[in-house]
């Protein structure tokens, strides 16, 4: 089983630094630096290294990140997928060793290793997804901070919900999943302050079969909107005839009738930036987290697809008002990463 991001507690202290990118860092002397100035005609060499498939939503943005940048910047781009922590630091070595100038992925279950094997490699910068924080020299850390947008799709599952239950099936009850999950029933209580929640955790990360049956007993029990914060959660909605919230990307495909929008994790505006320091020779061990805000371009909402005609006028209006609100820096959405309980 994927045991990305199943970090104990005893983590806390790293969990709890999250820094903002410091656009200073361009000063500094390129010499010092993870990569030299990098030719106009050479293409820069970057690779992905993926814990889980590739299918499952958190790599996939990343991945497709990367696809566009390959189109669009014109790097080489190469990637790994279910790597297993014991093969992790070997699959960075590979990378490094092969000309690769920058490495991303996903570090939550060989945090210690990839931060051990990228100091071997101080030319080679590496960005990874994590939970901790930045290591010298050339070590970046980023996580998928989307919980502005799972804020909004609250308010509107908490205006459409006819039965006043809401649920989410989650991976578990880990702090990159909850403020999501807390941030989705926190919009939802602006709305409705009489709002019911139930919440699941699967324990995993990518098991679709799981994520349907929790999904299932959520509705059997009176949910009638549902955020899947999991594949396989659309599924059940669809079966039951109810109304969902997607997360990660635009999953309407998966149910026309039934997916009226959810959160979307854009990780080209942070992959934009490492490119860009990395062939200016001027990459840094940074929390890249911040590009990951609405902000910064880095998440927004879903497009609402067929629900743009039948979605209540006011409903929309009033989720424009707070995605102003919050882009305007009037509105800061709470980070609560505490474990949610079904009320």
């Amino acid at each position: 089983m994927d045991n990305r991001k199943n970090k104990s507690q005893s983590t806390s202290e790293g969990l709890s630094r999250r820094s903002v990118l410091e656009l200073g860092a361009l000063g500094l002397a390129a010499a010092m630096l993870p990569g030299s100035a990098f030719g106009k005609d050479k293409k820069l060499k970057v690779a992905a290294i993926f814990a889980t498939p590739i299918e499952e939503p958190w790599d996939n943005q990343i991945h497709v990140a990367l696809q566009k940048a390959e189109k669009e910047l014109g790097i080489e781009y190469k990637w790994s997928e279910k790597v297993q922590t014991a093969d992790f630091s070997r699959v960075m070595r590979e990378y490094a060793q092969g000309g690769y100038q920058l490495v991303l992925g996903d570090a939550f279950a060989a945090e210690r290793e990839s931060r051990r094997t990228a100091k071997q490699f101080p030319k080679t910068a590496f960005l990874f997804g994590s939970g901790a924080g930045p290591a010298e020299p050339n070590f970046g850390v980023f996580d998928n901070w989307i919980h502005e947008p799972a804020y909004l799709s609250g308010m509107i599952a908490g205006k459409m919900s006819k039965s006043g239950t809401i649920g989410a099936v989650a991976a578990m009850g880990i702090p990159e999943v909850n403020r999501l999950v807390n941030a989705f029933f926190a919009g939802a209580k602006e709305v409705n302050p009489n709002i019911k929640k139930k919440v699941a955790f699967i324990g995993s990360f990518f098991d679709p079969p799981k994520a349907k049956e929790a999904a299932v007993a959520q509705i059997d029990a009176g949910v009638d909107v549902i955020y899947a914060e999991r594949f396989g959660v659309i599924e059940a909605a669809v079966d039951k005839k109810i109304l969902a919230i997607s997360n990660m990307s635009d999953q309407s495909s998966l149910g026309p009738d039934t997916v009226i929008t959810g959160p979307v994790w854009d990780m080209y505006p942070t992959v934009e930036q490492a490119i860009k320091l990395v062939k200016a020779g001027v990459f840094t061990a940074q929390d890249y987290g911040d590009f990951s805000r609405m902000a910064k371009g880095g998440s927004h909402l879903a497009p609402y697809h067929k629900f743009d005609k039948t979605l209540p006028a006011d409903v929309k209006d009033m989720v424009e008002k707070k995605k102003a609100e919050i882009l305007e820096g009037n509105f800061r959405v709470d980070v609560d990463e505490n474990t949610p309980v079904s009320d």
